[in-house]
């Protein structure tokens, strides 16, 4: 079965997109649905560091420990990566 997929998009930054993200994260994982958030891109300065002592934004770290699993930098393309980095 090919896994269905939820864009949530706003105009501006602070609009609120993380919270309401992990927000559905946690209401599907209680609901037994296997989620993995994931974001494109992150512009965010405000970093967190996974036990493989790779970084990734606050903010995903809230939506994995919301959709009941473990911190992952392949979820969360973090601006500090020159791998991924957009110019």
């Amino acid at each position: 079965m090919r896994a269905k997929s939820i864009m949530v998009v706003g105009t501006m930054s602070s609009a609120g997109k993380s919270v309401v993200t992990a927000g559905l994260c946690r209401m599907f994982h209680q609901d037994g649905y296997r989620v993995a958030p994931f974001k494109s891109q992150n512009m965010a300065l405000n970093s967190y560091i996974t036990k493989d002592g790779l970084e990734m934004g606050r903010a995903q770290v809230m939506q994995a420990e919301a959709a009941g699993i473990a911190p992952d930098n392949q979820r969360s393309r973090f601006a500090g990566d020159c791998e991924r980095e957009s110019l």
